[in-house]
């Protein structure tokens, strides 16, 4: 009775004014910090900062505001933000099983499920990353095997170049040659730069990662009960996905059909062996939906970043003539012009390996690493970071800090090359990240960046179209690259 008497004398507006409230306390409670947390901004109700945005420009003002080290509330979760070497090296080695895990972005899960090599877990995840380490090196980095595939590639993609005509665009023609490397590991197949459903394939993939750093899509990650429910590029994005997983099913039926157990062509053979091996080892994870997983991290991670990486390559080539004269002259002194570049030659090229690093490093195409998720409480910095808090390195600002590189903000090869003229190595070079979870193709990537370069300015030289200026203007922020482009080559 006392319940009704009281539901007559309140109107509508109290009851809505008293459940908002009631709500706002909770969310308070919620998201106040532990003692010893780190300093960040004051974020809105319900949502935390997501109208501040989520990409490195974001985060390289907010740590001058509040520090190299700080935190955020993205939607329902509490973010900590890591800048500048120190700070990333302590989280992600010294500090680092303790950041070992991903934290599940909803936008992704969908199509991930805890699966493949980028989002999944503990144990699964270590069986996934030694299967695939090894079958790097028994069938690449161990052999002569994918140096050969990324020779005859780099035919190919020189081929393409001259017989294009006039100013092109060569994103096109760059994504297929670097994704018949990777299709090559993984399903044991190349596709002609004028197959236009692989192309179709390619351009889906570019526009996925272009999508996923849109801020609508940041926002379906932040408040996913929300955004599910209206039109947005999500809905691209898993179509987009549809459309490359249905593309490795395809693949991997081919290969069940004709699977011979003592002759593993490419990954996908090696995988399916696996799977019976570990057929009572549930946990490991080995089946075929986790199979067109991992092709699917491996094709999308070793596509779009190779390709990007050499777009900017090429873009600095444009930009700096006297700088591509000097990777030429040592091309043609320790290579010349009769035969192909090879791996061996990388230890004899000190300034061509200096210009390809000094790229990576300036450029930086994954300014944030992937989101970790801390699996128990520890300090960073000398701050309180409790479990379950969602860590995120700014890699970006690693490549660019003042304290670890001479000129941090120019291109300059001389940062990777000594007095001598020898290459150096560079602690604060992180392009892959660092520690247990950093990139596994490493070395392939090295490897395609060297031959295809290489092989490039061995035949070419670029420039840039007459009359327009090189421009370093850029676009997305999973990758961030360079905004579409036209070059001039010619047969040297």
């Amino acid at each position: 009775m006392l319940l009704f008497s009281l539901l007559d004398w309140l109107d509508f507006k109290s009851i809505f004014l008293f459940i908002f409230v009631f709500l706002l306390v909770v969310d308070f409670q919620k998201r106040r910090n532990p003692p010893n947390f780190p300093p960040g901004p004051w974020g809105l109700p319900f949502v935390g900062n997501v109208d501040a945005g989520f990409n490195h420009r974001v985060m390289n003002k907010l740590a001058a505001e509040f520090g190299n080290i700080f935190s955020v509330h993205w939607g329902r979760d509490k973010v900590v933000v890591v800048s500048g070497y120190k700070l990333a090296k302590e989280a992600l080695v010294t500090q680092g099983d303790c950041f070992l895990d991903r934290n599940i972005s909803p936008l992704f899960d969908k199509v991930f499920k805890g699966n493949g090599l980028s989002t999944s877990n503990g144990y699964k995840w270590r069986r996934q990353r030694h299967f695939s380490i090894n079958h790097l090196k028994n069938f690449g980095e161990g052999k002569r095997t994918l140096e050969l595939h990324i020779q005859l590639e780099s035919n190919f993609l020189c081929q393409a170049f001259q017989q294009e005509e006039g100013p092109f665009n060569p994103q096109h023609i760059i994504n297929n040659a670097v994704a018949n490397v990777i299709g090559s590991l993984v399903y044991g197949k190349r596709f002609d730069y004028d197959a236009a459903d692989f192309q179709n394939l390619l351009q889906r993939m570019q526009q996925t990662l272009l999508l996923a750093g849109t801020q609508q899509a940041q926002l379906y990650d932040a408040l996913p009960w929300l955004f599910q429910y209206l039109s947005g590029p999500h809905e691209i994005i898993y179509s987009n996905y549809g459309m490359l997983t249905s593309f490795l099913k395809r693949q991997i039926e081919k290969h069940k059909r004709d699977w011979d157990p003592f002759n593993h062509r490419d990954f996908i053979d090696a995988y399916i062996g696996e799977i019976d091996k570990k057929k009572n080892d549930a946990e490991a994870g080995f089946n075929i939906e986790n199979l067109v997983i991992c092709t699917l991290d491996l094709f999308e991670a070793g596509t779009e970043t190779m390709t990007t990486t050499l777009r900017w390559l090429l873009l600095y080539m444009m930009k700096y003539p006297e700088i591509q004269e000097k990777v030429q002259e040592e091309i043609d002194r320790v290579i010349g012009q009769s035969r192909q570049p090879c791996l061996s030659d990388r230890a004899n090229m000190p300034y061509t390996e200096a210009v390809i690093h000094e790229t990576q490093r300036l450029r930086s195409i994954l300014p944030l690493n992937v989101p970790r998720l801390c699996n128990k409480d520890t300090y960073v910095g000398g701050y309180f970071i409790p479990q379950g808090t969602t860590l995120l390195v700014n890699l970006s600002s690693v490549l660019h800090d003042w304290t670890m590189w001479e000129t941090p903000h120019r291109f300059n090869p001389q940062h990777f090359l000594d007095e001598n003229g020898c290459f150096r190595k560079r602690e604060a070079f992180y392009p892959f990240s660092v520690g247990r979870r950093m990139c596994l193709g490493e070395q392939l990537a090295r490897m395609e960046l060297f031959l295809f370069f290489t092989a490039l300015l061995q035949r070419f030289s670029i420039s840039p179209v007459p009359g327009q200026e090189v421009s370093f203007d850029t676009q997305g922020n999973v990758i961030l690259g360079p905004k579409p482009f036209h070059i001039c080559v010619k047969d040297r």
